[in-house]
């Protein structure tokens, strides 16, 4: 399965040259943006921790066990890459317990950071934001064709898709799910089935995208496009005013697409009859999904880059650091600049 079966086109042109992802941990540094303040007491324990070639499901199970509480009571707000080098928050329900010791639980790949007490659990999708720095080895592009290329990017903004991350390695995350789909059936396990219904989705997601790129629309409103703004889970109909609000410049608002389920779609219009047109290509993946319970929601066609900026330590090597709204993978951000030699974890969906 191509590549560009799960992505779609470039927004900005082919990349500008090539480099290599992830030579080793700290070149790609992932922080969470938590906008809670935590106030000091109550019966959940927050914890920030730093993982090193650790995934976000390794690290609760070692907290759980130092802690002396079942998995269950372990929260996080997203899901971290493993290979990488990555600070994110947890919370453990601990109604009248003191502190644990979290010593057994600490080692070279994990370490905490900070411990606070707060009055309410950590909730999933709960943070604002992640902050990448990321540093690209091996090089071999023109600098001033890549810095006119950021510069279009940190102005405009990219193609939101779901990264290959999201699909497994070689598909085969979407190649389940359309297995389970012509068979009518759901996995038992909870894990796997959440993760195929996510890739199910993404699939639609990416296609309706992909076609919105090739058209040159997905950064523009059209009449009957479902308008949200970045990091929010609410939504507007777009008239012909609404497709001229000045805050679509601004990346601040932006056209959406489907994340399917059940219920009809909220577009109207031209962008609903392309939207539908995508989803009569799989119609027993879209079934699939509106049985799982599943609703229809909604998702940016446009992914904002804040405060992009880079630097070129060496000739071979470029150094950028943004931030990007939740759910939102950073490799399709790099992917628009650079060919990516190598991505090293494309076997788990990772949802930053």
């Amino acid at each position: 399965m191509k590549d560009l079966d799960l992505l779609g086109p470039f927004a900005w042109g082919e990349p500008c040259g090539s480099a290599q992802l992830k030579a080793t941990a700290e070149d790609f540094q992932v922080d969470e943006v938590l906008d809670i303040p935590l106030s000091g007491q109550g019966e959940h324990l927050w914890l920030w921790v730093e993982k090193r070639l650790l995934n976000t499901e390794e690290a609760a199970r070692r907290l759980a066990k130092a802690a002396g509480v079942s998995l269950r009571q372990i929260s996080y707000a997203g899901l971290k890459d493993r290979q990488a080098l990555t600070r994110q928050w947890f919370s453990i329900q601990l109604p009248g317990k003191s502190d644990p010791d979290f010593s057994a639980a600490e080692a070279e790949d994990l370490r905490i950071l900070d411990i606070q007490r707060h009055s309410r659990k950590l909730q999933r999708g709960a943070h604002a934001a992640n902050g990448f720095r990321i540093r690209l080895t091996e090089l071999n592009a023109d600098h001033s064709a890549l810095e006119e290329r950021l510069q279009r990017i940190a102005a405009q903004g990219v193609p939101n898709y779901f990264g290959l991350q999201r699909f497994g390695e070689n598909g085969n995350n979407l190649l389940g799910a359309l297995d389970y789909a012509q068979r009518k059936e759901l996995p038992i396990q909870r894990n796997l089935r959440s993760r195929l219904l996510s890739t199910g989705r993404s699939a639609i997601f990416n296609r309706v995208l992909a076609q919105r790129v090739q058209e040159q629309t997905w950064n523009i409103a059209q009449v009957g496009d479902v308008l949200a703004f970045s990091g929010s889970r609410s939504f507007f109909l777009a008239g012909a005013e609404e497709c001229q609000d000045p805050r679509l410049a601004q990346l601040d608002v932006h056209p959406t697409g489907p994340l399917w389920g059940e219920g009809e779609l909220v577009s109207q219009g031209q962008p609903q009859t392309q939207e539908l047109a995508v989803a009569a290509l799989w119609p027993a993946l879209c079934t699939w999904l509106e049985r799982a319970n599943l609703k229809q929601e909604r998702r940016i066609l446009r992914l904002p880059v804040r405060d992009l900026s880079w630097t070129f330590p060496a000739a071979d090597c470029l150094q950028v650091q943004f931030v990007l709204p939740p759910g939102c993978f950073a490799t399709v951000v790099l992917r628009e600049m650079v060919e990516l030699l190598s991505v090293t974890e494309a076997v788990q969906a990772c949802e930053f």
